[in-house]
């Protein structure tokens, strides 16, 4: 059985890979309209995976799809929402769910109001690596969490119309953007973040979103962490490293956080507390190589988006988690005005 799936928004993420790598090649499920303001983008992607072709929000909403995936500027992301989830369709949202809290809890009021289910995509969950180090960490092999880092970069220069190039459509820029994914993964693997110290800079790019975003978070369980996001490095000069580390060892990747499924990931371990080393020999060739089968991302949250909607299940990245990571970019952008930690509301 197939759920089937209307897609708001034929450019970006959508054209590039969550229709050609996930509805399509989803086991459970079926494109069957897509629907934007650009009526050639439109044509070219019903032409390009056999859907139908809509031309306004209404004549998709119109359609037999069972779930509506929400790929458009972040300005738009409330009322095309909400509009779905009063229509009766489940709705799959690109993150932020938002520009601000306030409409991020209205789309979750939305879809619990009209009975229906509602998934953000943050996809970097579901890579293969993520999961095998979410693993270690909830088995305790890591130790007590201590430190984690999240770095993703990119070259972004001025383009225009670029909707993320501008704060009244994006909400914010490399932050909103890279940094989400950012906060999430860290927050999977070390739980809720209690505060946020935030710094953000234009330093290369000339628009009005931020170019530079540095994050010191304290966790609720009293670890720290460090995000740093860009769009001002070269695309072939970014790591976009993850660092977790803990009483008992380390898990370092590079790689891995960003659209693709593969990466470099190790890890060390000790098997038990050793007492104090006065020399702090670095022993080499103790590292362990992670690298489980790896998994197309934007599948996998489809797949998994589908058959909670088939199972009449919660999905495992829903509108709590789109909110949340929302309340946290808020207070991010706000300790980034006023120069102070901010705790999460």
């Amino acid at each position: 059985m197939k759920t089937t799936w209307g897609v708001l928004g034929c450019g970006g993420i959508a054209r590039r890979r969550t229709i050609p790598e996930g509805i399509t090649k989803a086991r459970n499920a079926e494109l069957r309209a897509v629907a934007d303001t650009d009526a050639e983008a439109v044509r070219a992607v019903a032409e390009a995976f056999d859907a139908e072709a809509c031309f306004d929000e209404a004549e998709l909403l119109r359609t037999d799809a069972a779930v509506i995936y929400i790929a458009t500027p972040v300005c738009l992301h409330v009322a095309q929402a909400v509009r779905a989830a009063e229509a009766g369709k489940h709705v799959f949202c690109e993150k932020p769910l938002a520009l601000d809290v306030a409409g991020a809890q209205d789309v979750v009021d939305a879809c619990h109001a009209n009975g229906v289910k509602l998934g953000v995509g943050l996809m970097m969950r579901f890579h293969a690596q993520h999961q095998a180090a979410l693993d270690i960490v909830r088995s305790g092999r890591l130790g007590a969490p201590v430190f984690a880092r999240a770095q993703l970069s990119c070259w972004y220069p001025p383009i225009p119309g670029a909707w993320r190039q501008d704060p009244a459509t994006g909400g914010g820029g490399t932050l909103m953007d890279l940094g989400a994914h950012c906060l999430d993964l860290l927050e999977m693997f070390f739980g809720h973040i209690a505060r946020v110290s935030c710094s953000i800079a234009n330093l290369v790019q000339a628009y009005p979103s931020e170019d530079t975003a540095v994050v010191l978070v304290e966790f609720e369980k009293g670890a720290r962490g460090v995000v740093d996001v860009l769009f001002n490095v070269p695309d072939a000069s970014s790591r976009n490293r993850l660092e977790l580390y803990g009483s008992r060892g380390c898990v370092l990747a590079e790689g891995t956080i960003g659209q693709g499924e593969s990466g470099d990931m190790t890890a060390y371990l000790e098997e038990a507390a050793r007492g104090y080393e006065a020399q702090q020999t670095r022993e080499a060739g103790r590292t362990i190589s992670i690298t489980p089968e790896p998994v197309n991302m934007y599948r996998a949250e489809v797949e998994a988006f589908s058959q909670a909607v088939l199972d009449d299940a919660a999905p495992p990245v829903d509108g709590e988690a789109g909110l949340r990571i929302q309340s946290v970019l808020a207070a991010c952008y706000a300790s980034a005005r006023t120069g102070k930690t901010v705790a999460i509301s």
